[in-house]
């Protein structure tokens, strides 16, 4: 082959050849364009299992085969407890506890969506989110931080026997009122942590709406509509938020998220009032949205730890209303049955305590 036939040739294949590194959209400043819809959910879980201990990631096969192992199951549960020609549950529910539901049932898989695969990151897929620490998992926590979770969330933990069993003990209840009820039961804050962004369970849609002086990310799951100010100062430590302060600023092609002055109570589990959060945001050529985050709180945790994975690009999909309590008639009802349920506990003591002085 000639050398000028050979350079013809060359020139005809880089011509017709896609672009190795094709550049993202871009808004009129020259920024890239994060707007749009993005779905979060993974099968990746967040903390990577013990007996996997340093394996960061897996083989595509082993990938592939869990994915049709795991959608396979979530047909056949579907199939199972969604029967339409089942009997009612007995009086007082069947024992199933699902979801803190009380012996009553909680949902079936039928209306959860984490996502239908394990996650792929820029070629590899991680065996969890957490990639930092070395181990996949959170650090130690800090002395006290289980009891804090404990006396916050024991309307979640409270193992419901149809009694007022926590009338055994002294001291607050989990349904004394509605300030006792969890901060998600009562529609505060997410069921998944919003600042750093982690997959839930379901509603795990986000959408993106940026300026040039603001981005706004809308959270399908509850009702929060979290705003970065870009290159400016954070407000004072005495103005705290459930979502915290966040500033944003670009570094090259990444937008980079300082968020501080969080509440007591946020939206990440077991965090408190010190929680500092960094993260990355970085447009990928497919259009997906690559996700980098680090945690510090070291009231919390003995160090640092840092997460990451891939928010799927939906472009023709909408991010809906969800109505967390619509009209709150749950957490009404949820404090009238506590109230009954004392009324009985303290029928029955007084009844017994009759009998016995007889």
């Amino acid at each position: 082959m000639t050398t000028s036939r050979f350079t013809i040739l060359l020139i005809l294949a880089m011509l017709t050849a896609p672009p190795l590194f094709a550049d993202v959209p871009r808004t009129a400043s020259g920024k890239p364009d994060l707007s749009g819809v993005y779905d979060t959910g993974t099968l990746t879980p967040t903390q990577r299992p013990e007996w996997l201990g340093e394996i960061e990631s897996l083989y595509p096969w082993v990938a592939r085969s869990l994915n049709w192992a795991l959608g396979i199951a979530a047909d056949w549960a579907i199939g199972n407890d969604s029967d339409p020609d089942r009997e009612a549950p007995p009086a007082g529910g069947d024992g199933n506890n699902t979801a803190g539901a009380g012996g009553v049932g909680g949902y079936n898989l039928f209306w959860v969506d984490p996502g239908s695969a394990l996650g792929s990151v820029r070629g590899t897929i991680p065996t969890s989110i957490i990639y930092a620490p070395s181990n996949g998992r959170y650090p130690p926590q800090q002395k006290g931080l289980s009891e804090r979770m404990g006396t916050r969330y024991q309307s979640f933990g409270h193992e419901n026997t149809g009694t007022a069993s926590w009338l055994e003990h002294d001291g607050p209840g989990p349904f004394d009122g509605p300030e006792s009820l969890a901060p998600s039961e009562r529609c505060l804050i997410s069921f998944a942590s919003v600042v750093p962004n982690l997959p839930s369970l379901y509603n795990n849609y986000k959408r993106i709406i940026q300026t040039d002086t603001h981005i706004m990310i809308l959270q399908e799951m509850v009702h929060d509509a979290r705003i970065i100010r870009m290159d400016d100062a954070h407000s004072s430590e005495s103005n705290r938020t459930w979502l915290g302060d966040s500033v944003g600023r670009w570094e090259g092609d990444t937008l980079v998220v300082e968020t501080r002055n969080f509440k007591r109570v946020n939206s990440l589990p077991g965090a408190d009032e010190n929680l500092q959060v960094t993260e990355r945001f970085t447009l990928e050529n497919d259009g997906n949205l690559y996700y980098d985050f680090t945690v510090n709180d070291p009231t919390a945790w003995t160090g640092p730890w840092s997460g990451r994975y891939l928010w799927q690009s939906k472009p023709s999909s909408k991010v809906y209303e969800y109505a967390c309590h619509e009209g709150n008639y749950a957490m009404g009802n949820i404090l009238r049955g506590a109230r009954l349920l004392e009324r009985e506990w303290r029928d029955q003591a007084a009844l017994l305590q009759a009998s016995t002085e007889r």
